[in-house]
């Protein structure tokens, strides 16, 4: 995992990218709501590439587009000090809820 890469630079990286303070994110916030769109992801993921996160794809994030999972795929920590996100297996979805690559192109998988 990456040394230089710290759940706070990734919070602040995140709120920068989206136009925000870094207290209005809450970890298991769904990004693209919060703003976020593919070519912002894309932005980041080239900027955590160069600072230490080379093998990062843009599906590592897309898939779960919240700041406490992108923490744990950076870091390989889990966020302290937060409570636990509803996470649910991969690959269930909630009722209505489109898969992140239709939110990303807009085009049914």
């Amino acid at each position: 995992m990456n040394q230089s890469l710290t759940s706070d630079r990734i919070r602040a990286d995140v709120a920068e990218i989206i136009g925000c303070d870094v207290s209005e994110i809450g970890p298991g916030d769904d990004l693209f709501d919060l703003g976020l769109d593919s070519v912002r992801l894309m932005t980041l993921v080239e900027r955590w590439r160069s600072a230490g996160a080379p093998g990062l794809e843009l599906p590592d994030l897309a898939e779960r587009p919240e700041v406490a999972h992108w923490i744990t795929v950076l870091t390989g920590e889990k966020p302290t000090g937060e409570k636990p996100t509803g996470e649910r297996p991969t690959g269930e979805r909630l009722t209505g809820e489109e898969p992140a690559g239709e939110r990303l192109t807009g085009e049914k998988e």
